[in-house]
């Protein structure tokens, strides 16, 4: 039993860290556009925000797993569960880690870019040197908030067959009449929420010496 919820909990590993490797930077040109000065960018992006964080994410998944087929025809395969499960939760993610990094820039008053000008830097050196490490900090809280909803929402993935650990949980305590594997499952989304959490709080400490 603990073996398939070990194989379970890579399959969970595997969507968490494609889900942050994708949306991450995905994030930073979504979060751009949203800002953008041409205005009909900026609504297309405000939409697919909207869209993203209005809609549940289990439907994103049916609608991403199942559109190939019913608008091309394209025949399903067992790949295609994984394909849709990793694309809907890099773009959904995507969307909320977007609108985080809008807010850190935002909130960086506009007399550091004017002092930056008159000393001398380029538009991207003030960015680098200037904003980037206070965006950092000031993001960094919403973004562990984001991340460890990430680490539970990958349960979700059982919607479309994908076999994580949420779902092998399931199935183990319907063939042995126990509930267990999900006391099991339990102890292993909550480590891994505490790991996630020491590491956020090392970093928030790290940046500790940038004072607003």
């Amino acid at each position: 039993m603990t073996g398939m919820l070990f194989e379970g909990f890579g399959v969970t590993l595997q969507i968490f860290f494609f889900t942050l490797f994708g949306s991450i930077p995905l994030a930073v040109p979504v979060a751009l556009c949203r800002m953008s000065k041409i205005g009909i960018i900026r609504t297309i992006t405000r939409a697919y925000i909207s869209i993203m964080r209005g809609t549940p994410l289990m439907l994103q998944m049916f609608a991403i797993y199942f559109a190939p087929y019913y608008v091309f025809g394209i025949e399903l395969t067992t790949d295609s569960k994984w394909q849709a499960c990793i694309v809907a939760f890099i773009i959904n993610y995507a969307a909320y880690f977007a609108e985080i990094y809008r807010s850190g820039i935002q909130s960086i008053p506009r007399g550091q870019y004017e002092a930056a000008e008159v000393l001398g830097y380029t538009r991207a050196q003030t960015f680098v040197r200037i904003v980037f490490p206070q965006v950092v900090k000031r993001i960094l809280p919403a973004m562990g908030n984001e991340i460890i909803t990430l680490v539970k929402d990958t349960s979700l993935a059982f919607a479309i067959g994908v076999a994580e650990m949420f779902s092998t949980a399931k199935a183990l305590v319907a063939s042995q009449v126990s509930m267990v594997p999900f006391a099991i499952s339990a102890v292993f989304y909550w480590v891994f929420n505490f790991v996630v959490e020491v590491a956020i709080n090392w970093g928030e400490k790290r940046l500790a010496y940038y004072h607003d």
